[in-house]
């Protein structure tokens, strides 16, 4: 065969040969066509003055040696550098809505063998794409650059890209470039996913914002690039996904291969929320059938100062509202009474916990509560034991000073013996101890490195094997995702973790900026957030505790207030929002997202559906709109979600409305402004 059609739930993916074989080409992406299109509308047989036709077409993967000038993929050295391949093979497989194509491509003189591999379903709208490079020589092969894969989309006239940038407190802020000519890059160096920049990239043309929309993201928790070039002229755009080997090359030993990380792309026709819509559905087909649960965590009450009798009447006040876990944060371990020590040695410090720590979790348990626990595996503190015994265990390089972050060195996850240990750790601990819930931090980038294969691929893939294993045997255990914040939210550890915390800040304006951004990549289920008493950090005009609670019940609820300072009057609100929560929990977590706004503007809402019901989540992010002394019409939301042919009831008024009515006029969910944020549920009737 020289042409491939690849079906998703809605769209179609069509890749040809060139010919002669020289590569694989994209021929067509977007909505769904029955027929194989020959030529496809991204196809180019013209001239290429100065150019090559392989610079000049839409290539699925373009080493260098195939492309001389244009966007490259894999740079690959071994006595000369670059690769002239051709075709050889190809594989086709069709099993139970999955197809999986294999593209298989051979350089002789390199003796070099690439696998580019696909994989769609009928379940959903997202193409997954990797490669294989197998070093098929007997000496090493050097790989300067490995990309996961390229895709290519039309934009003629331009592109606008879209993107999530960010910093520690303030991660998934979106962001918008208009390029004509040339290449926006995103890049993170740290070992780990990052907060400046998400490996996640949406594209449209310039004239039709919301219109045909393209994505792109790249499963990858270390370090990681995404080049998008544009050529108005030549009416595309092309963007390549993958690794970044920070250190040094990636060097294959004789019969090798290196497996590059999925890089995951998808098709909408209805702008950037139809885009996150199908990421949505995506990633809900990769968890686990667990459901998070309303979770307290002790951080904010108590930070490093824990005690079992104070972490007791903590608890107990949790039950009390409706919490189901009560989770331990930091400082529960030996020798951490502040951030200078204590990481490496994960034991129970028997002088915060007198009477035993298996004994104060039966007492969490006692109260109908599951018992969380927070750890960061990855962490060494100076003054450790553990680094006491195997100093050789963290990233440095012999002879030169050690950076230290936030007063901790990090663990060299990539060691044989290391990674051993840590899962024997954590493994021990979830054995050893009733624990139903465990958080993962991760709260510093990777320095001093040193010399060595592949050290950032060989820490990742020791961090998804421990969670894969902490996963299969013990199935229980509900494992959060954590660092820094949303330091490591990317497909890979949202497949392997059943919630994500998105940032360390609390701040009710500030937060639901970040989750707005949040779910433009990610599902609401996997958006874990705390109702706290913080102000936040930059936007910190007072709010009031409905807006916490609705803020924090858009997607995962928990509470991370001091809750043992809150009088009766506020513990018995907590419990009817929780209990309002719960009931709407499927809804929320697993529903249809449709976004409403911007909180950066006056007003914002978040809409969620889910079989006969809709809830609406309403935020009044602006300033008070006098509506007491002055004329002003309330905003009013008209739901995406509902049936125009069916007639729905709300909850709180009990009052009925036609389908076609909601659609066409809307609601005002917040009338005036004696509250700045509201629930509206709505059911079928």
């Amino acid at each position: 065969m020289t042409r491939w059609a690849l079906r998703t739930a809605t769209t179609s993916y069509q890749v040809r040969l060139a010919p002669g074989g020289a590569w694989a080409e994209l021929a067509y992406w977007g909505p769904a066509v029955e027929e194989t299109l020959a030529p496809g509308p991204l196809e180019y047989a013209g001239p290429t003055p100065y150019s090559t036709a392989a610079d000049a077409a839409a290539c699925e993967y373009a080493p260098y040696g195939v492309r001389h000038f244009a966007q490259l993929d894999l740079i690959a050295e071994r006595d000369v550098r670059g690769t002239v391949w051709r075709h050889s093979g190809d594989d086709l497989l069709d099993k139970d809505g999955t197809t999986e194509l294999r593209l298989i491509f051979t350089d002789p003189s390199q003796r070099l063998t690439a696998t580019l591999c696909y994989r769609v379903s009928r379940a959903h709208d997202v193409v997954e794409r990797w490669a294989e490079i197998t070093n098929d020589g007997d000496t090493p092969l050097r790989l300067e650059r490995a990309r996961s894969a390229a895709f290519t989309m039309p934009t003629p006239g331009g592109a606008r890209l879209h993107h999530l940038h960010g910093r520690w407190a303030q991660e998934f802020q979106t962001g918008e470039v208009e390029l004509r000519h040339g290449r926006f890059t995103l890049e993170n160096r740290l070992g780990v996913t990052g907060l400046a920049h998400s490996p996640w990239l949406a594209v449209q043309p310039l004239d039709e914002p919301d219109g045909p929309t393209w994505s792109t993201a790249l499963a990858w928790s270390g370090s990681w690039a995404i080049d998008a070039d544009t050529d108005a002229a030549e009416g595309v755009t092309r963007v390549s996904l993958g690794r970044l080997p920070v250190e040094a090359a990636v060097e294959l030993a004789p019969g090798e291969t290196f497996t590059s990380p999925p890089a995951c792309g998808l098709y909408s026709p209805d702008g950037l929320a139809g885009a996150a819509r199908a990421w949505h559905a995506y990633q809900r087909g990769l968890r686990r059938d667990v459901t998070p649960p309303v979770v307290y965590n002790s951080w904010f009450a108590t930070e490093f100062e824990v005690r079992a009798d104070e972490q007791l009447e903590l608890a107990r006040k949790a039950a009390a509202i409706g919490v189901e876990t009560f989770v331990v944060d930091d400082g529960w371990f030996v020798g951490r009474d502040d951030d200078r020590g204590g990481l490496g040695d994960w034991e129970p410090d028997p002088a915060k916990f007198p009477g035993g720590f298996d004994r104060f979790i039966a007492q969490v348990r006692e109260l109908g509560l599951g018992f969380g626990l927070w750890v960061e595996p990855e962490g060494v503190s100076p003054r450790s034991r553990l680094y006491a015994e195997h100093p050789d265990w963290v990233y440095q390089v012999p002879g030169r000073p050690m950076t230290t972050i936030r007063n901790q060195y990090v663990l060299d996850l990539g060691r044989a013996d290391a990674a051993a240990w840590a899962h024997a750790t954590l493994d021990g601990l979830l054995s050893r101890y009733d624990i139903s819930y465990l958080k993962w931090d991760m709260n510093r980038p990777m320095t001093e490195r040193g010399a060595g294969p592949d050290l950032d691929g060989r820490h990742v893939a020791n961090y998804y094997g421990i969670l894969e294993a902490l996963r299969r045997d013990h199935p229980g255990v509900v494992v959060e995702g954590c660092a820094a914040g949303g330091g490591r939210a990317d497909l890979a550890t949202a497949a392997r973790c059943d919630v994500l915390w998105p940032s360390d800040n609390t701040g009710p304006l500030d937060r639901l900026a970040v989750q707005h951004g949040f779910l433009q990549a990610f599902a609401p289920h996997l958006m874990s957030s705390w109702v706290t008493d913080d102000p936040g950090f930059f936007a910190t005009a007072p709010r009031s505790r409905a807006f916490r609670y609705v803020t924090a019940m858009a997607g995962v609820l928990g509470i991370g207030a001091d809750i043992s300072a809150w009088d009766q009057e506020r513990l018995d609100e907590a419990a009817r929002w929780i209990a309002l929560y719960r009931s709407i929990r499927d809804v929320v977590q697993l529903g249809e997202v449709h976004r409403h706004g911007d909180p950066r503007g006056p007003f914002y809402a978040v809409e969620y559906a889910r079989g006969d019901t809709v809830v609406l989540l309403s935020w009044r992010t602006g300033d008070a709109r006098g509506s007491a002394t002055h004329v002003s019409r309330p905003p009013r939301i008209r739901p995406h979600a509902v049936d125009p042919a069916a007639r729905y009831r709300r909850r709180d008024d009990d009052s009925r409305h036609s389908g076609a009515a909601l659609a066409a006029v809307g609601l005002a969910p917040l009338p005036d402004d004696t509250t700045d944020a509201s629930v509206v549920i709505l059911d079928r009737l």
